[in-house]
């Protein structure tokens, strides 16, 4: 079955890159619906200050996940919020913000999904329909690639590799059936290195940015308060962020991704790639058997103490 959110949640912080206070709020949609972006700052019509989350709306920045439509309009830094989502299975939801950016939070999906949790999730009556990967489609971009191949749930598989002795080489693969983003991905921030910040800040980008909404690496050291919430938080939030940009898709993905040294590009193009060729996927309607297993199902509080 479709879903949706029970009711309105609020998150007011700031933009990563223009640091800019943000209002959002996220409210209940009926089947069908989608995932809908509304910019209420914008003196348009209401289709023009809509966006509905699809590969087509997709604008290529290396940065975030950015989103716009034929009147000009664009939201950016989607991509945790969209893991937040497609992670509690939530299909269909009407976003409303104040802003060109969704706000960073924490860095990380917790906020989202902690919000989420607390005011429930309602399912609707209309079956949910999926996107089944049915031979593997690959994009790269020189060492880097992301491919999506057949396999009977949504699996993440990331390898990064950085110079920085903190970061270095990590890995992870993860089943995300059930709750298992929620307990092992939601909690990671998004992060960077030193050098990245000092850049990005001379180039106007990452005002918003401080050491409570990123991790920072400088060489072998964690600058952030706190340290690390995992010892391989960086390949988990590379992780996060796959799962967002997949959701980009329109609907859930059953298959596997595979990242090494992929990025939002890379991963955005993959899924306009799968949705290109005819033969390489099916759209489906979700079994009740499925159902159990996809990456929302049975997701409850206990899932997210584990990630504290």
């Amino acid at each position: 079955m479709q879903t949706t959110l029970q009711t309105t949640v609020r998150f007011q912080g700031a933009a990563l890159h223009s640091g800019k206070s943000v209002n959002l709020r996220i409210h209940p949609a009926p089947a069908g619906s989608g995932i809908v972006f509304e910019r209420t700052d914008l003196a348009l019509s209401l289709s023009q200050r809509r966006i509905r989350v699809s590969p087509a709306a997709l604008i290529e920045a290396n940065l975030c996940t950015r989103i716009g439509n034929g009147a000009g309009v664009t939201v950016s830094t989607i991509e945790h919020l969209m893991a937040a989502l497609a992670g509690c299975g939530i299909h269909n939801a009407h976003i409303t913000l104040d802003a060109e950016e969704v706000p960073i939070l924490d860095g990380s999906a917790r906020p989202f999904v902690a919000s989420f949790i607390a005011v429930g999730i309602r399912q609707l009556r209309a079956p949910l329909r999926a996107i089944r990967v049915l031979r593997p489609v690959e994009v790269r971009d020189g060492a880097a690639f992301a491919r999506l191949e057949p396999a009977p749930h949504l699996s993440i598989a990331f390898e990064i590799d950085f110079p920085d002795a903190a970061i270095g080489r990590q890995t992870k693969d993860l089943v995300l059936c059930n709750g298992t983003f929620v307990r092992e991905l939601a909690d990671s921030r998004t992060f960077c290195r030193m050098a990245d910040v000092d850049f990005m800040r001379a180039n106007g980008l990452a005002l918003g940015g401080t050491m409570d909404n990123a991790v920072v690496f400088d060489g072998a050291d964690v600058l952030s308060p706190g340290g690390l919430r995992h010892a391989d938080e960086p390949v988990r939030h590379k992780m996060l962020d796959a799962m967002g940009d997949l959701a980009v898709a329109g609907a859930p993905i059953i298959g596997r991704y595979v990242g090494h040294r992929a990025g939002h590009v890379l991963t955005g193009r993959l899924v306009r790639a799968l949705l290109a060729d005819r033969g390489a996927f099916e759209r489906v309607t979700v079994s009740d058997a499925e159902a159990h297993a996809m990456p929302g199902a049975g997701v409850c509080a206990e899932d997210l103490a584990l990630t504290a």
